[in-house]
């Protein structure tokens, strides 16, 4: 299993509008293959950054399958004009 941990600093007066933006968005995720589970959790210091994770099979389950799908521009139009910076994304695997 591999863990997508995505930093999302979204623009200050738009963390309502992303919020909705999302709960249409996590179903695009949720249906791709591979897919195993995500969270967005909301900073409790800054109210414009989130943390998303999500878990996938493997990494090209999310770098192959999810990226280079046509279901990926519908999540980047709903979300990718949110962030500010854009964020960063790294995988993670366990380590015990």
């Amino acid at each position: 299993m591999i863990l997508e941990v995505a930093i999302l600093n979204v623009r200050h007066g738009q963390s309502k509008a992303f919020e909705v933006a999302f709960e249409q968005a996590q179903s695009i995720i949720s249906s791709m293959d591979g897919y195993l589970s995500h969270q967005l959790q909301k900073c409790v210091e800054r109210d414009n950054r989130y943390i998303l994770l999500v878990n996938w099979q493997s990494i090209e389950d999310h770098t192959q399958g999810f990226r280079k799908s046509p279901e990926y521009q519908e999540w980047r139009a709903l979300l990718h004009h949110f962030y500010d910076p854009f964020p960063d994304v790294e995988h993670y695997q366990s380590v015990f």
